[in-house]
């Protein structure tokens, strides 16, 4: 079967899961849906630059909380109706909130990044990690905003008269916003840009002797990745209507990249299905026990061990290429 083939039975099949869970008496999967789709815009943005690029960040889940607390800020204001720093009015605006985010999320990497990438290997990893929880422990600090409690968004953003409370609405709307995200990310891997960010993941010092400037195309990589990070936290905080420090943990980092390794690197779909796997098995596994963490992590490991390249590449082999 062809590969554009593929991909549109695949979007129209999760275009019907919706229908789907209200047929088997599921409505409650709905949401599932949902926050699966939001990672997936996550842990594609993380594998743009770990698995395209080459570039461990354990701090990703930074731009992802950025993300979230920008829909969250904005709407407390909007609600007390008192202008952020006297300057910028709240907002419940998607149209206004979101790319508000895009915007917090991409200076933050840009500023992240432009420091960190000045490094390599494990100074890099611990300098992102260290950005990380910077933040992590600036926004518990701010009891303003609700501080280790989190914040609450009591209603979720207004978007062209759509109710963004109705579950499969907001599937459906995280589900276009991913679709988008992954034809973006699928032109940015086919393009020159793309290319010279794998072969800077191959050999930086022989792109570097080629005369390419290998920092400009790391850090563009960087602030586009963390865009797409602050994207799914803009979209999680409608969907959760609630956002917290934890969102930028360094723990959540830590899940957005086993997503991306369980999927498969340097793959389109394979952080999706390492989102749908890993969401999925904490679904399934907590409603069995609450060590469910204990029985998660053999899985993952016989995942990795057995199942090379990832689920991406395990469902790849049944499928020829055309």
């Amino acid at each position: 079967m062809h590969r554009p083939i593929l991909y549109a039975l695949i979007l129209l099949a999760a275009i019907a899961l919706p229908f789907g869970a209200e047929a088997i008496g599921s409505p409650a999967l709905i949401p599932l849906f949902a926050r699966i789709a939001i990672y997936g815009i996550a842990a594609t943005s993380l594998n743009l630059i770990l698995g395209q690029g080459g570039m461990v960040s354990f701090g990703h889940a930074a731009y992802f909380g950025l993300g979230g607390y920008t829909v969250g800020i904005l709407y407390a204001h909007f609600v007390s109706d008192e202008a952020l720093w006297g300057l910028i009015p709240g907002s419940n605006l998607l149209l206004v909130t979101l790319p508000a985010a895009l915007l917090v999320g991409g200076l933050a990497a840009l500023v992240i990044g432009a420091l960190s990438l000045r490094t390599s290997g494990v100074q890099f990893i611990m300098i992102t990690l260290a950005f990380a929880q910077m933040l992590f422990f600036l926004f518990v600090s701010l009891k303003t905003y609700g501080g280790d409690d989190g914040l609450s968004v009591r209603r979720p953003n207004l978007f062209f008269g759509l109710n963004l409370r109705d579950g499969p609405t907001m599937y459906w709307l995280s589900l276009g916003f991913l679709t988008a995200w992954l034809l973006l990310l699928d032109r940015i891997s086919n393009s020159r840009f793309g290319r010279v960010l794998s072969g800077v993941r191959q050999s930086e010092r022989r792109m570097a002797a080629l005369g390419i400037s290998t920092y400009r195309y790391k850090l563009v990589a960087f602030v586009i990745a963390g865009m797409g990070a602050a994207m799914s936290g803009a979209l999680m905080a409608n969907l959760m209507r609630f956002v917290s420090p934890d969102m930028m943990h360094w723990t959540k980092s830590g899940e957005l990249m086993v997503m991306v390794i369980l999927g498969g690197l340097n793959t389109l779909l394979g952080p999706v299905i390492g989102a749908a796997a890993l969401v999925g098995l904490e679904y399934v596994l907590s409603s069995i026990t609450e060590n469910w963490q204990f029985f998660l992590g053999p899985i993952l490991l016989l995942v990795v061990l057995f199942g090379r390249g990832g689920l991406s590449a395990l469902s790849a082999r049944a499928v020829p290429r055309g």
